[in-house]
């Protein structure tokens, strides 16, 4: 994959005020030449996005939460694959969605819809506060004992922009529906773009998003919702409400965050 050059090599010596943490080289085929991210030892508290975007910001580091889950699966074990990653600028998001709906539609959505709808339009109202601002909302949210997450880590990634971070450090977290995440990154800048969406937290087969400008009617969360279908078919198919409508009024309409798991 393409990418600026990486910051985390010198990181001890860069003078960013980071807690004690760890650099993962881990990948599927034995150590990567160079770390892939940077993650502390420690679970993050309410604040630790912010501080860590704040932080990385000036030398090309941006951040999110890593999630290990219940079986406490963190990065080292998630056989991370940059090898195996493209450049998401690479790659157009309508191309890539109308190829995944190709795939799926057909066999998996239980009404006829047989041609791929096309990306949503952007959502006629404004974003009620900047993208980033939501994000930290969100990341605390998801921090702390309390929080959505209990026990995630605070991480940073080079990356250009949020949408970038699992193609940057080679996730291969959908590998049973993509195995290059770069496609997905491609879609996720889309929606950078579109709707604002920051990556949260990322966990083995899990993403969460941030949304700063999301649907707010039912047409425009339905057009996203056949976009969310393509991206990742797991999150109607083996998830209730079953449905695309369902799926857009109770997870899309006037949600701000989006979450995504492949089976």
């Amino acid at each position: 994959m393409a990418s600026l050059p990486n910051p985390l090599p010198s990181l001890a010596t860069s003078g960013l005020p980071l807690p004690p943490g760890t650099l993962v080289d881990a990948t599927v085929d034995g150590p990567w030449h160079e770390p892939l991210l940077w993650m502390a030892d420690e679970p993050a508290s309410p604040g630790a996005w912010d501080e860590l975007r704040a932080a990385g910001r000036a030398v090309g580091l941006l951040p999110v939460l890593i999630d290990g889950g219940r079986r406490d699966q963190w990065p080292d074990t998630w056989d991370l694959d940059p090898d195996s990653t493209s450049y998401p600028g690479d790659h157009d998001a309508e191309e890539v969605l109308g190829e995944y709906w190709d795939d799926c539609a057909p066999d998996e959505l239980d009404e006829a819809e047989d041609e791929w709808p096309g990306l949503a339009p952007v959502p006629a109202v404004e974003a009620r506060q900047s993208s980033d601002s939501l994000a930290a909302e969100i990341a605390d949210e998801c921090a702390g004992l309390d929080g959505w997450f209990p026990g995630v880590r605070a991480a940073l990634v080079p990356a250009r922009r949020s949408a970038d971070i699992p193609a940057a450090i080679g996730w291969s977290g959908p590998l049973n529906h993509e195995n290059d995440v770069a496609r997905l990154c491609a879609v996720l800048r889309s929606w950078e773009d579109r709707f604002g969406i920051r990556v949260v937290v990322l966990g083995f087969d899990t993403l969460t998003v941030s949304v700063g400008r999301p649907p707010t009617t039912p047409a425009e969360a339905r057009a996203v919702a056949a976009e969310h279908f393509a991206f990742c078919p797991d999150n109607i198919e083996q998830n209730p409400p079953y449905d695309l409508d369902e799926y857009a009024e109770k997870r899309v309409l006037n949600q701000e965050t989006w979450s995504f798991w492949w089976d």
